[in-house]
């Protein structure tokens, strides 16, 4: 003997015994990690994590700077960080007066070359316990960039987004695609901030256009003057209207 039952019956019958199984959950908004850039925080509320985040510009445009402060606010709250340094481009001396944690930093140089690069990110985003990893591929040309194959970049962003890390890419231009949650494009507008020498952890500007006679160290000073373009895939940040994130919004720091 047959019993009929109704979908509703049964769906009905199985949630009674496991709870909402059936109940459509909402997705809730990544935890961010402050860039260390009040200007910047102030409109994108960090980066996220578990997705990727790109920062591009041309060379003297505070793409450094930026990734600076983020490795410098990083490591002081504790969090882990690894850089993965394409070109051997990274500086420890610079990185020290940016008040890095050199004991919560891997760094990891790949002597120019890009595949290196690509394994290594792979191997570090499956291997979690990373707040933050950064893949600084600044120095590679643009045109070789924009070459790299779009499954490098999928592959980075299926791993991540069950991870509670944040993935930077550091470019000339933007080349991550649709892949990166959060894109930030730094352009300089005026004078380049960093005409001056360090003295005892003071910056003491050489410009005759500064009117400051010296000024504390901060990567907000260091990127005075320079504008950054924010776009954003989709509304990262709740409560907030989400047509302000389809377009794109620029700050000027300082």
């Amino acid at each position: 003997m047959r019993i009929a039952i109704s979908k509703t019956e049964l769906e009905n019958e199985i949630a009674g015994r496991f709870g909402d199984a059936f109940r459509l959950h909402e997705k809730l908004p990544p935890a961010m990690l402050s860039t260390g850039i009040p200007e910047v925080d102030a409109l994108t509320g960090g980066v996220p994590r578990a997705a990727i985040s790109e920062i591009s510009g041309s060379v003297s445009s505070g793409r450094t700077s930026l990734m600076f402060s983020l490795l410098a606010q990083a490591t002081a709250n504790e969090e882990i960080c690894a850089l993965v340094d394409t070109s051997d481009v990274f500086a420890p001396t610079t990185a020290a007066n940016a008040r890095i944690d050199f004991d919560r930093l891997l760094w990891i140089r790949c002597a120019n070359n890009l595949e290196h690069a690509f394994k290594a990110t792979d191997l570090l985003l499956h291997a979690g316990g990373f707040g933050l990893i950064v893949l600084d591929i600044g120095d590679v040309a643009a045109k070789d960039a924009r070459r790299i194959i779009s499954s490098w970049w999928y592959r980075f962003r299926r791993t991540v987004e069950n991870k509670p890390t944040s993935l930077i890419v550091i470019s000339q231009e933007a080349c991550t695609r649709s892949c990166a949650l959060l894109t930030l494009e730094l352009k300089a507008t005026g004078e380049w901030a960093t005409a001056g020498v360090i003295k005892n952890n003071v910056y003491e500007f050489s410009s005759p256009l500064k009117t400051e006679s010296s000024v504390r160290v901060t990567h907000a000073n260091l990127l005075r003057g320079n504008e950054i373009k924010i776009e954003r895939r989709r509304p990262i940040i709740p409560g907030l209207n989400e047509s302000r994130f389809q377009a794109q919004s620029v700050v000027s720091v300082g």
